[in-house]
């Protein structure tokens, strides 16, 4: 038996939140800098959640502050409530985050409702793919991972849609729920990529099984070593290496230090014990398939 097939449904929902903010925290002090970089720092190919570039040693940035926000709209509306994940968006907008994507920006401030203010972004400027609603993914995929794959998808678009008008971002962030859920479940994620790309929009699947096609599979630290947006690449890799090996493979030198703050919500900071309890309400309180 592979370490992988040892590990249980809890290690792996813990593994996933955990995995994503440190992954997020890991990247942070490297984001668009050089390929190599991290490598270069830290030869052995693991390293510290270091800071820098802004960020205090542990940080994690905007990636898991909005994945929190959206976890714990899930949990205390018992539901997907679009307005309100919307409504807490805007408060910590408006709370000036050290970091925010342009487009997530000018969504969340243009005034425009929740159901309005990401299309007409998309028809004003023409691009709306970037990777803003997939870096938040990881706590909305472990609660709707219980309700199969059709839904666990289709949750995704919406959520992904209250800031990204393109079509693109929502597939995107379809897969990767797909992927969350089927690793939760103790799965081969590489094994549903077909079923999950056969979900994807007819318009947009040849771009996705592109995207997937074999070949790649990047460790961690390869992840931030590529340069270019090293938080968001490292959050996702850390949000699905994490629900396929568990909290026991996220190192205790990077659990220690990290700390999610909520700019808009006073001092607000969560602690990896936090991001653990909010872990497993994910996953006892999400929707079940009938």
């Amino acid at each position: 038996m592979t370490h992988r097939e040892s590990v249980g449904r809890a290690d792996r929902v813990s593994g996933a939140v955990v995995g994503s903010a440190a992954g997020d925290a890991l990247g942070a002090p490297f984001e668009f800098g050089p390929t190599g970089v991290f490598t270069a720092r830290f030869p052995d190919g693991v390293g510290t959640l270091c800071g820098g570039g802004g960020w205090d040693p542990g940080e994690a940035t905007d990636d898991t502050q909005m994945a929190v926000l959206v976890g714990e709209s899930l949990l205390e509306r018992g539901r997907l409530d679009l307005p309100d994940v919307f409504d807490r968006f805007r408060r910590w907008a408006a709370g000036e985050p050290k970091d925010i994507g342009l487009q997530t920006e000018d969504v969340l401030t243009n005034g425009e409702p929740w159901d309005l203010a990401a299309a007409l972004h998309f028809q004003l400027n023409g691009r709306a793919a970037g990777n803003g609603s997939l870096m938040r993914a990881t706590t909305s995929a472990v609660y709707f991972a219980h309700a199969g794959r059709p839904a666990t998808m289709e949750a995704a678009r919406r959520i992904a849609a209250l800031t990204h008008g393109d079509r693109a971002a929502w597939e995107g962030t379809a897969v990767f729920h797909e992927l969350v859920r089927a690793a939760l479940a103790g799965d081969d994620p590489l094994a549903a990529v077909p079923g999950a790309l056969a979900e994807v929009h007819a318009d947009h699947r040849a771009r996705w099984e592109a995207v997937l096609a074999p070949g790649w599979h990047p460790g961690l630290a390869s992840a931030v070593d590529v340069g270019g947006d090293t938080d968001t690449v490292a959050a996702v890799t850390g949000g699905l290496a994490g629900a396929v090996y568990g909290i026991g493979a996220v190192p205790d030198r990077w659990t220690g230090p990290l700390h999610v703050p909520l700019p808009g919500y006073g001092d607000r900071c969560l602690r990896t014990e936090d991001l653990l309890t909010l872990a497993g309400r994910l996953d006892a309180e999400g929707p079940r398939t009938a």
